[in-house]
């Protein structure tokens, strides 16, 4: 079911934490509503405005929401399990702390977003941008970060077991105590100056 903005706007002014399993939101300009604990399992939010929103510790698992604007979103603590996030844009979203084990960020815009101690094991993350992101303490192990720009990204005390990093672009970003056991990188691969991924116990597949 699909909602039309008056019964959008009703809907938001229930008492939270709202309940809107599988709901057809996409579309849908929730820039800065407060969805804080919100329901949103399965939830169809294609292409919908959800900057600056209030999605702290929402239960979005299995979500749709591809391209849809989450800069500048609180995702502080959410449930985004196996959810669909490609070419969604999270540029300055907070994400600390969230889960997104599986899920599919391919082509996402993370730039500058905030992923300390959020638990991406095995998301797809390939050609993601994630400039400047602060990915300390973050678990990517077994994650697909192929062609992925981490350009200045802070991924200090990271795990990156088992990830994938061919053509993948690490400049200037902090590696320190960073777990990069048995990742796999190619020559396209690009890494901070004086750093040598050999030592790290990375492996170079030709």
């Amino acid at each position: 079911m699909q909602y039309s903005p008056e019964e959008l706007d009703q809907i938001l002014k229930q008492p939270a934490p709202l309940r809107l399993v599988k709901a057809d939101l996409s579309g849908a300009n929730l820039s800065m509503a407060i969805l804080a604990g919100a329901n949103l399992i399965k939830a169809n939010l294609t292409k919908a405005n959800l900057s600056e929103a209030d999605l702290r510790s929402a239960r979005m698992s299995e979500a749709v929401l591809c391209q849809a604007n989450l800069s500048q979103a609180d995702l502080s603590y959410a449930d985004l399990f196996d959810a669909n996030l490609s070419e969604a844009d999270l540029s300055g979203a907070n994400l600390c702390k969230a889960g997104l084990l599986w899920a599919n960020l391919v082509g996402a815009r993370l730039i500058a977003a905030q992923l300390n101690e959020a638990r991406l094991s095995r998301a797809r993350l390939s050609r993601a941008n994630l400039g400047k992101a602060d990915l300390s303490d973050a678990n990517l192990s077994e994650a697909d970060l192929s062609e992925a720009d981490l350009t200045g990204a802070n991924l200090l005390g990271a795990n990156l077991f088992r990830a994938d990093l061919r053509g993948a672009k690490l400049d200037s970003a902090c590696l320190t105590r960073a777990d990069l056991s048995m990742v796999r990188y190619n020559r396209q691969t690009t890494w901070p100056v004086d750093f040598d991924p050999q030592t790290a116990r990375a492996v170079l597949e030709e």
